[in-house]
């Protein structure tokens, strides 16, 4: 897959109305950082591009939940944010049973749901083990980077 003159311009206007000051895709064996220049694009984006040996690598790793996000979260609860801006789904496809529900048991390398940016499919891991106690963002809704997706308690 290659990116064209128009995908990288979509990519730059989302990230000119968001309030992300960089990106990072890995894909196929090739990795692309863009990132703000001195807090401004007036420079342009600075475009780090670094071939990748061997196989495809792996999804970026997720930060911890955020302070606020957790905030929320009651005593020994996590909210899992969203490592990324794109489309929230809870299922691989439309019918198909949700990757988590509320009850269900997930450890840090369950995929908990998927978030499409640009027609590419980013599994999402629950990054903690415990318990599911809530569901917080809708299927097929636009989610936000650092977005609490999922409540679980620890445990």
């Amino acid at each position: 897959m290659s990116l064209t003159a128009a995908d990288i311009a979509e990519i730059a206007r989302l990230l000119d109305e968001s309030k992300f000051s960089s990106l990072s895709l890995e894909m196929g064996g090739f990795k692309l950082r863009i990132r703000r220049d001195g807090g401004g694009w007036a420079a342009g984006p600075v475009l780090e591009a670094e071939p990748q040996a061997g196989a495809p690598s792996a999804a970026p790793a997720q930060e911890a939940p955020s302070a606020a996000a957790s905030a929320q979260a009651g005593a020994g609860e996590v909210d899992v944010p969203a490592p990324l801006l794109g489309n929230f789904y809870s299922a691989p496809r439309p019918g198909d049973p949700p990757f988590v529900e509320i009850g269900d048991t997930v450890s840090e390398d369950t995929t908990i749901a998927i978030i499409e940016v640009m027609k590419l499919m980013n599994p999402i891991r629950a990054e903690v083990s415990g318990t599911v106690v809530a569901i917080l963002a809708e299927n097929g809704s636009a989610v936000e980077e650092g977005q609490a997706l999922i409540r679980v308690k620890v445990g």
